[in-house]
Parts: C-alpha cells; sequence; structure tokens
C-alpha cells in the first residue's frame, strides 16, 4: 500500500493513495500513521478495508489538498552519510568502512511539497536526493538482515536539506547543518515492502530549476537498507515509526565546482522510482 497523510500541518488524516489523484480516506478505523499503528500488525486490516471501499467507490479525489509527511513525527530521525561511493569521492572524503552515523531533529519533518526555508545567517544551503526506511517494529541487536527487512514498515522519498557551513565549518557532529526547520521532506507516499520490486534497484534524481543535478540509482549503495538497520540496532534501539535516511548519490550542491547553494527562490524538483515525487519552492 501507499500511505499518505492528506490536511493542513497538525491536521493531516490518513489514507491510501489508489492512484489518479484519488485516495481511500482510512481515518475512522486509523487515528494516524504513527509507531502504534506500523507496530500494531493492522495492515492487512486496512488493505481490506480499502479494497472494499474502492470496489463500492468509496474514492475520494485529492485535488488541491495538501498533503503531510506520509507518517507522523517520529521519535527520531536517523541518517547515514557518504553511502554513495561516488558522492564521498566528490567531497573529498574516504569511503567509509562502516555507516556514517548522524541525526536529525525530528521537528524537521514536512511535507513533500511543502516550502524549504534558507535559515538565517545560511550562505551554504544545499540538497540531498535520499531514500528513506520507516521502522515498523521495535529493534535492538538483530541478528541478520532478513530479521531486519522484517522491522521495516516500509519506504519513502525524502530531501535531506543540509546547511553546509553548519555542518562542516562550525565545529561538532553533522547535526548542526542537518537540523533547521523544514529541513526534511518526506513523501508523498510511504510504501510497504510488498510494493517495492527490489529497493536496491531504485532510480533516484533531483533538479533545481528544471536542471538534473543527481540522477543514480539505489544499486550504488554501498551499505543496502537491510544492512544499516540491522548495523544500527547494535548501538541504539530502533522505535515503530522511526525515519533513516540512507544517503545521498553525488551531484550535491558542494560537490560541483565551483559550488552550487540554494539562495531562495528556486524549485527543487525530486523522486524515487515508485516512491513519488517533490516538488518544493525555496524560501530565503
Amino acid at each position: 500500500m501507499r500511505f499518505i497523510r492528506v490536511g493542513e500541518p497538525g491536521a493531516e488524516r490518513p489514507g491510501v493513495d489508489v492512484g489518479d489523484g484519488r485516495f481511500v480516506d482510512v481515518s475512522d478505523i486509523v487515528s494516524d500513521i504513527d509507531g502504534a499503528f506500523l507496530a500494531s500488525g493492522r495492515i492487512d486490516e486496512v488493505r481490506s478495508v480499502v479494497a472494499e471501499r474502492i470496489a463500492s467507490g468509496a474514492i475520494e479525489e485529492l485535488g488541491g489538498r495538501r498533503l503531510g509527511a506520509p507518517f507522523a513525527r517520529p521519535h527520531q530521525i536517523l541518517c547515514i552519510g557518504l553511502n554513495y561511493r561516488d558522492h564521498a569521492e566528490e567531497t573529498g572524503q574516504a569511503v567509509p568502512e562502516e555507516p556514517i552515523l548522524f541525526t536529525k531533529a525530528p521537528n524537521t519533518l514536512i511535507g513533500p511539497n511543502d516550502d524549504v526555508q534558507i535559515p538565517r545567517t545560511s550562505t551554504k544551503t544545499d540538497w540531498e536526493v535520499e531514500l528513506g526506511i520507516v521502522i515498523g517494529s521495535r529493534a535492538s541487536y538483530l541478528g541478520s538482515d532478513a530479521e531486519a527487512e522484517e522491522c521495516i514498515a516500509g519506504y519513502v522519498t525524502v530531501n535531506d536539506v543540509s546547511e553546509r557551513a553548519f555542518q562542516i565549518e562550525r565545529g561538532g557532529q553533522w547535526s548542526k547543518g542537518k537540523s533547521c526547520p523544514t529541513f526534511n521532506p518526506a513523501g508523498p507516499y510511504l510504501v510497504t515492502p510488498d510494493e517495492v520490486d527490489d529497493v536496491l534497484d531504485l532510480r533516484l534524481w533531483l533538479e533545481v530549476d528544471g536542471v538534473r543535478k543527481q540522477d543514480s540509482s539505489t544499486a550504488q549503495m554501498i551499505f543496502s537498507p537491510a544492512f544499516i538497520v540491522r548495523y544500527l540496532s547494535q548501538f541504539l534501539t530502533l522505535e515503530p515509526g522511526d525515519l533513516i535516511n540512507t544517503g545521498t548519490p553525488p551531484g550535491v550542491g558542494m560537490g560541483f565546482t565551483p559550488p552550487q547553494f540554494l539562495r531562495g527562490g528556486e524549485e527543487i524538483r525530486l523522486g524515487i522510482a515508485g516512491l513519488g515525487e517533490q516538488r518544493q519552492r525555496v524560501l530565503a
């Protein structure tokens, strides 16, 4: 299924996208697409209800309604750095032998088409298309990639917006450059694993003002989603609803010569095959 959340910020209703700009409202049986729901084992129940409502014609048009992030604010957002070999090379850093972990504030999460705000004093705001993993059950000390896969509720398109001066030049850990307001657009869909043929063969791309900047495939990832989930579970407990951003391919602004950064007024479009597309205005 492709879960969505429809409505204004703080008032989103859960639904299931059925294609062609239509969806089935499930807010009468699901309070929200959150950790409690994802861990409840009720996805098959919702699938059955959706099938019944499609058959009876109980389908709504999205129209111009806003899409929120397709899952509620998570307990934590965990991020993997330099997970594409050629991205590590474009930034002049060594290819990691183990996943590089940093965190992102959970309140950075916004809808897929919401505006991205340039932070005050920013000079180096950058873009990053990424595959996101949403956790479906509590995970600690997982013993295999197969166990890790069982803990994944679904996948999502993410823009891991970053401020490079805050991240690299201001000392300490990367989180300073990752946690500014609006820095984690997610969606439009939370896609359950059964709808993804091969998570390691998904094309992902990003454009700024119609110019293609990133164009790659998850086949180029150094560490697979299952490995990442298993690896992280050795250090911390993953909770249902947690988001893991799995790294970006080459083509980020700081990788160009000279570097290219967002100043405000741009339009960003990005997408991952089967997981949907985003469109953001950048506000100075």
